[in-house]
Formats: C-alpha cells, sequence, structure tokens
C-alpha cells in the first residue's frame, strides 16, 4: 500500500523539478534528465493498482488509505526539493528507488512466490516483475551520470536527498520498524564527484 503512495507521487513530482530545472538554468541536463525519469516511471502506479486489486483491493479503497508518516515525510521532502529546494536533488531520490528496486524487487517476487502463502499472488507481481531488472541500466547510467556532478552545491542537495529518502523509504517498510533500524540498512548513497 505504501509503495502506491509513493509510486502515486513520484512521478509528477519528478516532472515538476524537471521542469523547474530548466527553467532556473535552461541549458541544464539535469532537467532533461529529470523529465526523462519522470516519463519512465509515467503510469506505474496503476500497475500497483492492478497488482493490488488481483489481491482484492479497489483502486478506492487504495486511494482512501492513509499514507503511513514516512511515506508522508517522503511525499512533502520530494514536494518541498521539486517546488523550493533544490530540483536537482530528486535525482537522489531516483538513485535511491532504482538502487532498492534492483537490490530487492526481484528477490522479493521470488520469496512471494516460492512461499505461495498470499492467495492470487502470481497476478500481483507486474510492479515488482517489471522494476527489478530493468533499473539495473538506470542505475547505471545515473551512477556514471550523477559522477560527473562538478558544482558542490548541486551534489550536497544530492545526496542528502539521497540520505533522506532512503530513511524514509526505509521507514515505510514494516519490517524496518524498530531504533536506528531504518538509518542503518539501504543503498549507497550515490557517487560524489
Amino acid at each position: 500500500m505504501q509503495t502506491y503512495h509513493y509510486a502515486r507521487w513520484s512521478t509528477p513530482l519528478m516532472a515538476e523539478a524537471g521542469r523547474r530545472m530548466k527553467r532556473l538554468n535552461p541549458n541544464s541536463w539535469l532537467g532533461e534528465l529529470l523529465q526523462q525519469k519522470a516519463d519512465e516511471e509515467r503510469g506505474h502506479e496503476r500497475w500497483l493498482l492492478s497488482d493490488l486489486r488481483q489481491l482484492g483491493w479497489s483502486a478506492e479503497r487504495v486511494e482512501r488509505q492513509m499514507p503511513n508518516p514516512a511515506t508522508t515525510a517522503y511525499v512533502a521532502w520530494n514536494r518541498f526539493t521539486s517546488r523550493c529546494g533544490r530540483p536537482e536533488a530528486f535525482l537522489g531520490t531516483a538513485y535511491v528507488l532504482e538502487y532498492l528496486s534492483v537490490s530487492r524487487a526481484s528477490q522479493s517476487v521470488e520469496r512471494m512466490l516460492a512461499a505461495d502463502t498470499i492467495p492470487n499472488i502470481r497476478k500481483a507481481v507486474t510492479f515488482l516483475r517489471a522494476h527489478g531488472p530493468t533499473d539495473e541500466g538506470h542505475v547505471a547510467e545515473l551512477t556514471s551520470l550523477l559522477g560527473s556532478l562538478e558544482e558542490p552545491e548541486a551534489r550536497d542537495a544530492l545526496l542528502l536527498s539521497a540520505r533522506t529518502t532512503r530513511v524514509l523509504y526505509l521507514g515505510s517498510s514494516p519490517r524496518s520498524v524498530g531504533p536506528g533500524r531504518a538509518a542503518r540498512s539501504g543503498p549507497r548513497s550515490p557517487p560524489s564527484a
């Protein structure tokens, strides 16, 4: 459920960050990259709704569910960076989400299918299956591009956003609840130049 809430907001906020970046600096390749990433993610929240429908959750029921505090903070953080912070910071968020997808999505699908304890689970893994292998190329691309950033303020904003996203994302998972657990686990920060 929490994945739906963060996916629902990630795409429009990333696109907004890209548009703002292009307004602030029309020559910046970062604005184009943000908009490209938003285009790649467009519609993924519908995959989640379809998966959840296979598990007996209507779209209306999913949308009525309140996001937990970590997911709410994730959306608020990215809304801030998109609208009035440093919009390129959203690339730190994108890096963490892509990294987590590569490192967890395929394994999660395999564990759920092997356990076979959730009714209809075989029809409810579209979102996870689509992200695991596909995002490996995205992580490599972001690693290369972000490693070439030269502006210290842009690097700092990106790293702060990556660290914030890592903690908030892991805090939205029921398995990560516990003192300090979310802060110690998860992906490495994106490369700095």
